[in-house]
């Protein structure tokens, strides 16, 4: 049986400004949809939550060099561009048994004191600034590079230009992008080969396998921080689209306040809601494959839409609708992805975001939105130009 498959065009500026709505209608009309946009050759897109599912967790679809645009760069940091997010079979496997014990839940918990004071220096910076504060640059956007430096153990004097690492590759593309590799590369290698004691990531991962007879080598270890930069700014635009929607949604806003015991349902909610990504990294057919009732030929790349599965009514009562108290479990959203490759530090970045808005709610009762926020026409991030609030 052949399915009838909608269009949706990514430069149309309609679907740049309500993807929720462009890509919802192609779910309800069909599981699958057919992307395109101007010079892109097209894709597959999976629209409905069990279909996209199961596509993340089928071995006939891969992640390949297809998948990434790898900027170029200088030779010596070419050994180190290779993530395990690249990988598939045994390689995969290997690499995701040997780092997945510094990311359990357990690990995440463990870290959660030495996030707080980061946090807190943060607002304490908002704090002392005069007229409306943009949050997405002082607060949303230095978060998750100076919670990646404590982890890793970069040295306090060191975290200033790790911050505008991170804004680079934060902005996903250009110049500045390209710029800030080998800077990032140099540093993890000094990095991971210092030898100062400490309980931070490469100490712990080196602990951790220290009797093992397969343990990570010096290039997998400075592979690994280069992944954490790359894969772990997702918390900017996860805080700032969180504290937009609580601002504009008072009685939400209102019932965390009232019971911050909430913060882990309003977190796992607000990255079904407006999480950041739109699109899982595209995936290619190894043979050809029927799913959801459309033939996709060997080598065609296909996505899953995660804004469109994260409000799926098959999954979700009343998907539209921002929840905190939410009873049919928000955290079967696939903001993190699902399978194999579902994010490794997922229970990481839970934390962080945690962290970050009950501080923020705490610090600030009288938090306002001191305009309407604008947002970046990009179809595969769902994030603001800026975030400025009164305090």
């Amino acid at each position: 049986m052949s399915v009838e498959v909608p269009q949706i065009d990514m430069s149309d500026p309609e679907v740049l400004r309500d993807p929720f709505t462009a890509y919802g209608r192609a779910r309800e009309l069909s599981p699958v949809a057919r992307l395109a946009a101007p010079g892109f050759g097209g894709m597959w897109v999976l629209t409905r939550h069990d279909g996209a599912r199961a596509m993340l967790n089928d071995p006939r679809f891969e992640l390949n060099a297809g998948t990434y645009m790898r900027p170029a760069v200088p030779e010596h940091c070419q050994p180190y561009m290779q993530t395990m997010q690249e990988m598939e079979g045994p390689a995969h496997s290997r690499l995701r048994r040997l780092v997945s014990p510094a990311f359990s839940a357990r690990r995440a918990a463990e870290f959660r004191p030495r996030i707080v004071p980061i946090v807190s220096r943060l607002l304490d910076d908002v704090a002392a600034q005069d007229g409306p504060v943009d949050m997405l640059e002082r607060f949303a956007r230095p978060l998750p590079m100076d919670v990646i430096c404590e982890l890793v153990g970069i040295a306090e004097a060191d975290r200033p230009q790790w911050r505008d690492w991170g804004a680079a590759v934060a902005a996903g593309h250009g110049e500045t992008l390209v710029a800030a590799i080998p800077g990032i590369i140099d540093g993890a290698r000094a990095a991971v080969g210092g030898v100062s004691p400490g309980d931070d990531l490469i100490n712990t991962l080196r602990r951790v396998h220290a009797d093992d007879d397969d343990q990570l080598s010096e290039t997998e270890l400075v592979t690994l921080v280069w992944h954490l930069v790359l894969a772990g700014q997702t918390p900017t635009n996860l805080v700032a689209n969180a504290v937009e929607a609580l601002l504009s949604h008072p009685s939400q806003l209102a019932a965390l306040r009232a019971n911050p015991a909430l913060m882990p349902c309003a977190v796992e909610e607000l990255t079904r809601w407006c999480g950041p990504q739109m699109l899982t990294f595209p995936r290619f057919a190894r043979e050809d494959v029927t799913i959801e009732g459309v033939a996709v030929g060997k080598g065609e790349p296909i996505t899953a839409s995660i804004v469109s599965v994260n409000r799926d009514p098959r999954v979700f009562a009343d998907p539209e609708r921002l929840d905190i108290t939410r009873s049919d479990d928000p955290s079967r959203h696939l903001g993190y992805a699902y399978g194999p490759h579902f994010c490794l530090g997922a229970s990481l970045a839970r934390v962080q975001v945690e962290v970050a808005l009950s501080a923020l709610l705490d610090r600030f009762p009288d938090l306002a939105l001191a305009d309407t926020p604008g947002r970046i026409p990009d179809p595969g991030t769902w994030r603001l130009t800026s975030l400025r609030v009164t305090l």
